[in-house]
């Protein structure tokens, strides 16, 4: 690979590489507090179904099992939104601009850390996190359509709003700051 394609890629690469770190700290975390909870790695025991709703309802459970089961569903939350997540980051950066995709990519990571950890505690705790990853996801999807709306701009029409695009994606992403 040449330089000018590493330089294209590299600030999507590292922000991968930070979430694979992140799902490993997640998986990590799960496992221990099973362990922990029944000395043994955590097996599951019924349907996705029924999963779901033993996670949700936890009557029946001593503090521990909950604690466990909440530790695994805040990972399976995760873990269903990842593909979504850098599916919208590679489109992002590569159709549109790279350097803000990144940036909203970070804010991502920090937002479902920040809905992990907060899961722990009152569910009021991790629904900020929720709500912002939300709103970072819908950015980097608007960013992969403007790219791909001036892509065909550009083979219909000989139009190109590349720059118009990069300036306004770089002024907005900040944006993504205020919660």
């Amino acid at each position: 690979m040449d330089q000018e394609t590493v330089g294209n890629i590299v600030l999507l690469a590292i922000v991968t590489l930070i979430s694979v770190v992140q799902n490993g700290f997640f998986a990590h975390k799960v496992e221990h507090e099973s362990k922990t909870q029944n000395g043994r790695s955590f097996q599951r025991t019924g349907t996705l179904a029924f999963e779901r709703v033993y996670t949700a309802k936890g009557s029946r459970e001593s503090a521990s099992q909950t604690l466990c089961m909440r530790e695994v569903r805040r990972s399976q939350n995760c873990v269903d939104a990842y593909p979504t997540f850098l599916v919208v980051l590679w489109s992002a950066g590569l159709l549109c601009s790279q350097v803000p995709a990144a940036f909203a990519g970070l804010m991502y990571l920090f937002v479902r850390q920040k809905y992990f950890v907060g899961y722990l505690g009152e569910r009021t705790q991790s629904t900020p996190g929720y709500i912002f990853g939300k709103r970072i996801i819908l950015f980097l999807f608007l960013m992969s359509l403007a790219g791909i709306f001036n892509y065909y701009l550009i083979f219909f029409f000989g139009s190109d709003f590349e720059n118009y695009i990069k300036t306004v994606t770089t002024t907005v992403s900040p944006l993504l700051l205020i919660p």
